[in-house]
């Protein structure tokens, strides 16, 4: 078994309704619509200390273009506390930060939050064992949870 399914695996155990849909996205079920679940992302991540840099309606976007797309929001996210040392352990690791969160509502409209698995850029940059992965998993694990939590 590789090593991310593995830590998916035990995410699931660990934080409930948890999947991996694409390599390294763990997803959550939400209860809310699409726009309460981004606000409700958006004051946890804010009463957590981190700063919101931008939140994106790519719904809106599509419109402005003649297109329509269900309710999709992204949130870019983060604290230069958490950031830097994976970039001193990887510098190609900006290339993913800062951290972002996705809440969509699929084709059954239901309403998910998605975010990239801390350990899977990890991976990505070759950089497994620097020691800030964990934290990053698990206060991004406890944002989300935060967040879908009635």
């Amino acid at each position: 078994m590789n090593i991310l399914r593995f830590i998916a695996m035990l995410a699931l155990l660990a934080y409930g309704p948890l999947s991996a849909a694409a390599d390294g996205l763990m997803m959550l079920k939400s209860p809310y619509s699409v726009t309460e679940t981004m606000n409700r992302l958006e004051e946890v991540v804010k009463k957590r200390d981190l700063n919101v840099l931008a939140r994106i309606d790519h719904a809106a976007g599509a419109a402005k273009v003649g297109k329509t797309l269900r309710p999709t929001e992204l949130l870019i996210f983060g604290n230069p506390q958490g950031g830097t040392p994976l970039m001193e352990c990887a510098q190609t690791a900006g290339i993913d930060l800062p951290l972002k969160a996705l809440v969509w509502q699929d084709e059954s409209s239901q309403v998910w939050l998605g975010y990239n698995d801390p350990a899977y850029l990890a991976q990505r940059h070759g950089a497994m064992s620097c020691p800030i992965v964990e934290n990053l998993r698990k206060v991004l694990a406890g944002v989300a949870e935060a967040v879908v939590a009635r």
